[in-house]
């Protein structure tokens, strides 16, 4: 059976599809303060011009599954939005960020241009038709647990309410304890559904709640795996980043230091070129 022809998806400025260069989804993994996600914004938003690269900004306004319940979750739905708006106006880049009830669809999408459902509610059916109806672009991560073929399933539900500005990302598949692996199989397997792809690249290289009350992971593997994704076929390649990494807030054992983010992009956008040629 042919491969059905890849769905191109329009997010703002950046257009997710095959055959067109590759994007950046990257951004802190919580807002942590206005001053620090808007000089983080600014220093992506430059470092895309400066690559000539499509670029969008993730940043989570909340986030509610943290390992504990004294862990840092960000300054809530109404604060969030605001920096996430002041982003977008100021750098003029796509915003995504992560929506975890069904009432959050229609406010956060007055601000972002991507709606992310969190890979632990993907088959959450309320949430998926809450966000497909809104019109916006839909990223849903896979679950760690659930299968790459099992995702026609989430495509169909939010499919049903017309809407077919979908992107699939994958993170990750649960592999005993406190580890992740990211099968490289899953991409070509979830493309086969039509839309395109996207690598998570920092999340899948986490350990969940292997740092006692928090997440661990080993970011050093994470640039590794983005290439390999690359080369394997993805429209897109999510990374968490920071000016600081040891001075995060949430996931800092994952995210991939700024300072060192041009140049893997530069790497990953050669092999793009390439396989996609």
């Amino acid at each position: 059976m042919a491969t059905p022809k890849t769905t191109t998806i329009c997010a703002g400025s950046c257009l997710f599809g095959r055959r067109r260069p590759l994007v950046l989804i990257a951004g802190p993994c919580v807002i942590e303060s206005r001053r620090g996600c808007v000089d983080l914004a600014r220093r992506l938003a430059g470092l895309a011009r400066r690559l000539d690269i499509p670029y969008v900004f993730k940043a989570s306004f909340d986030k509610a599954n943290r390992t504990s319940a004294d862990a840092y979750r960000g300054p809530g739905l109404q604060a969030g939005l605001e920096v996430l708006r002041e982003v977008r106006e100021r750098f003029g880049v796509p915003i995504l960020t992560d929506i975890h009830e069904r009432g959050q669809a229609e406010p956060v999408a007055e601000v972002a241009d991507i709606l992310q459902i969190p890979a632990f509610l993907c088959r959450q059916t309320d949430l998926l038709l809450a966000a497909g109806r809104t019109g916006k672009v839909v990223n849903v991560k896979k679950a760690q647990f659930l299968a790459p073929e099992d995702m026609v399933h989430v495509v169909r539900k939010i499919e049903s309410t017309g809407n077919r500005r979908i992107l699939l990302t994958e993170r990750g598949t649960s592999f005993g304890y406190h580890n992740l692996v990211a099968d490289m199989r899953s991409l070509l397997i979830m493309r086969e559904l039509g839309y395109p792809v996207i690598f998570d690249a920092t999340h899948s290289v986490q350990r969940p709640g292997g740092a006692g009350g928090r997440s661990g992971g080993d970011g050093r593997w994470a640039p590794a795996l983005a290439r390999a994704a690359v080369a394997t076929g993805c429209e897109g390649v999510f990374i968490e980043t920071h000016v600081n990494p040891d001075q995060a807030l949430s996931d800092k054992d994952n995210a991939i230091p700024f300072r060192a983010l041009g140049r893997l992009w530069q790497t990953l956008a050669e092999i793009h070129a390439r396989v996609s040629s």
